[in-house]
């Protein structure tokens, strides 16, 4: 038995999970919230123990993760930190130079730093934590999993964009995707409970959250996705619009008399279904007065008809589908969002069963045993793919 650190870093927040490997069963996991802020909170979870909480103000990200490891220590969680054989990052922006994830070493920190023009808010934190890690568990393999890896090769016929060709030999201008890392698991694990391999199905994974992601695989190879060269484009989402006409957004900074910086911020925390029903940007609250409040059931409708567009142009792209599965925070959880979906798709055959929808965050085929399309709720796992890849590159699957 081995254990392997999984993080996902974040600007605000630090989440890892700790795995013993190869059973992969979760040992601990936690949370550091309110990173450099006041009122700072470190909390772990373990299956046999109660949740385990401290507030501290100001912690940083050097302070954080030095807290994960030592709190593993001194609970008792692993007896002494040389148990720990590998630790795996997610890293958000991979570019076309990572096509799959990657042991760190000088020149591939190297290349995520030069990458952090694709992911300015994500990958230098990453990269900082990369170093931390390093520092604090010296002779333990670092592995970087990185979101656009699942998109690096996917054909230039959706990867590129209708503008000078030069722009992408130069500037590196195409789509790279986002939710690679839960896309990848979703697709596989779906396959699996279909008992088929991935590379004879055709299938589309619905990551719908707070960033909400579709992304169609044709025999095991991504064809499409719907994020683009930022996770601004594609559905709408929480607090980003998704895809709008360009021309739209220079026009509004022009009447607003705003940069365009500006107007991008407004695009990606003010948009969506909080733009649109000034009210939240959660799902659930949404849907508690959709029957009274206009603006908010026109914000639900219009999530979902941003979903089918993609679907049904996707099941275009693939000449047929298999299975739509739906996975993330309103995918496992929003059986009333899952059920408006699917109501729009019944010419291609796809229907939910509605006794089997009445289910949250658990895996379950929901459609009709009859069906022609298989309709799927896959909870997704990101962390279980990191630590699977950092077994695969450093100790062997």
């Amino acid at each position: 038995m081995t254990k392997i650190l999984a993080v996902n870093a974040g600007s605000s927040t630090l989440k890892w999970k700790l795995f013993s490997m190869p059973d992969e069963t979760v040992i601990a996991s936690g949370l550091v919230d309110r990173l450099n802020l006041p009122g700072s909170i470190f909390t772990v979870k373990r299956p046999d123990a109660e949740k385990y909480e401290v507030k501290k103000d100001n912690i940083d990200y050097h302070l954080a993760a030095a807290m994960v490891l030592t709190h593993l220590k001194d609970a008792g969680i692993v007896k002494h930190l040389h148990e720990i054989t590998g630790v795996g990052h997610r890293i958000v922006a991979g570019g076309e130079v990572f096509t799959d994830s990657a042991v760190i070493t000088d020149e591939s920190l190297r290349q995520i730093h030069e990458l952090a023009e694709f992911a300015p808010l994500h990958n230098p934190i990453e990269e900082e934590y990369i170093k931390i890690f390093q520092q604090l568990l010296p002779d333990v393999p670092q592995v970087a999993v990185f979101d656009t890896a699942l998109y690096a090769n996917m054909p230039k016929i959706n990867a590129l964009y209708p503008i000078p060709y030069e722009y992408y030999k130069q500037y590196g201008a195409r789509k790279y995707g986002a939710h690679g890392t839960s896309h990848r698991y979703v697709s596989a694990r779906a396959a699996e409970l279909l008992g088929k391999p991935l590379s004879d199905l055709k299938l589309i994974t619905l990551h719908l959250g707070s960033g909400s992601s579709v992304t169609a695989f044709d025999h095991g190879h991504v064809i499409d996705t719907s994020m683009g060269f930022t996770p601004l484009a594609g559905v709408m989402m929480a607090t980003r619009s998704g895809d709008i006409d360009p021309s739209l957004v220079s026009f509004l900074a022009e009447k607003m008399g705003v940069k365009m910086s500006e107007m991008i911020d407004i695009l990606n925390h003010k948009s969506g279904l909080l733009g649109i029903s000034q009210l939240s940007p959660d799902q659930r609250d949404l849907e508690k007065v959709q029957d009274s409040n206009p603006q908010a059931k026109l914000a639900l409708d219009m999530f979902a008809n941003r979903v089918v567009r993609y679907i049904g142009s996707y099941i275009a792209e693939l000449n047929g589908l298999d299975a739509l599965v739906f996975t993330a925070g309103s995918g496992e959880n929003g059986i009333d969002m899952r059920q408006k979906i699917v109501d729009q798709l019944s010419y291609f055959g796809i229907q939910i069963d509605h006794d089997r929808n009445q289910v949250r965050g658990k895996e379950r085929v929901i459609s009709p045993d009859d069906a022609p399309v298989t309709v799927m709720v896959v909870p997704t796992n990101e962390e279980l793919m990191i630590v699977r890849d950092v077994q695969r590159l450093t100790q062997g699957a």
